[in-house]
C-alpha cells in the first residue's frame, strides 16, 4: 500500500513540476530539483515494498504504469516547448503500447511478470537487458540526466544577464548539443530494452500460429 502511494505521489507531483517549468527563474530551478525527486521516488517505491514485505505482481505492474505516465508527460512537455523532436514521444509512446500490451497478456494468461522470479523473459540475456537492476538503474539515470539538462536549458532561457555572465558565451549552445545527444541515447536505450520483450513475447503476438505444445517446446 505504501509503495503504491509513493507511485501515485510521483505521478501527481509531475503535473505541478510541468507548471513550475513554465514559471519564473526560481520556479524553474525548483522544478529541476523536483524532477530529480520524482525519478528517485521511482526506485524508492520498490525499496519500500521489499522492506515491508508487500511486494506484489500488481505493485510491479503499477510501478511500470507510473513510469510510463511520468516519462510521457515530460517528453510531451519538452516537445511542446520546442526542445525535443516530435519523434521522441512518438517512439516512446508507441514502444510503451507494444511492450506493455505483451506484458499484460503474459500476466493475464500465464501469470508472468515483467521482472522478478516469474518474469516473462526466456533467457538470461533478455532478462539482463530488460529486468536486471543494473539495466533499470542505468536507464533511469539516463532519463533523469536528460530531463534535468532540459530543465537547466529552460532556466538559462530566462536567466538574468548577471546570471548568464558567469558562463562562457557558447555554454548554452554546447549544453543544448550535449543534451540532444543524451536524449537520443535514452531513445536508443528505450528501444534496445523493448526489443527483447517483443522477441520473447512473439508467441503472444502470433498465438494462433503457435499451438501451446510448440510454445512449451520452444
Amino acid at each position: 500500500m505504501a509503495a503504491n502511494i509513493i507511485t501515485l505521489g510521483r505521478i501527481f507531483l509531475t503535473l505541478p513540476v510541468i507548471l513550475l517549468f513554465q514559471g519564473g527563474f526560481a520556479l524553474r530551478i525548483m522544478a529541476v530539483f523536483l524532477t530529480i525527486l520524482i525519478i528517485y521516488l521511482d526506485s524508492l517505491d520498490g525499496i519500500v515494498a521489499r522492506k515491508l514485505g508487500v511486494a506484489s505482481d500488481f505493485g510491479a505492474l503499477f510501478d511500470i504504469t507510473g513510469d510510463r505516465i511520468v516519462e510521457h508527460i515530460f517528453w510531451i512537455f519538452f516537445t511542446a516547448m520546442g526542445m525535443v523532436s516530435m519523434w521522441v514521444p512518438i517512439i516512446f509512446i508507441s514502444r510503451s503500447f507494444l511492450v506493455d500490451s505483451l506484458r499484460t497478456v503474459a500476466y493475464t494468461k500465464e501469470g508472468k511478470t515483467p521482472f522478478g522470479e516469474k518474469t516473462m523473459m526466456h533467457s538470461r540475456f533478455t532478462t539482463f537487458l530488460t529486468a536486471s537492476r543494473f539495466s533499470r538503474a542505468v536507464y533511469g539515470g539516463s532519463k533523469v540526466t536528460a530531463f534535468v539538462l532540459l530543465g537547466i536549458i529552460l532556466i538559462f532561457q530566462i536567466g538574468s544577464e548577471s546570471f548568464l555572465a558567469w558562463f562562457p558565451d557558447n555554454f548554452l549552445e554546447n549544453l543544448k548539443l550535449i543534451t540532444g545527444v543524451i536524449v537520443w541515447i535514452v531513445v536508443a536505450m528505450n528501444l534496445i530494452r523493448g526489443l527483447p520483450v517483443l522477441w520473447d513475447g512473439r508467441f503472444y503476438l502470433f498465438e494462433k500460429q503457435f499451438p501451446r505444445a510448440l510454445k512449451d517446446a520452444i
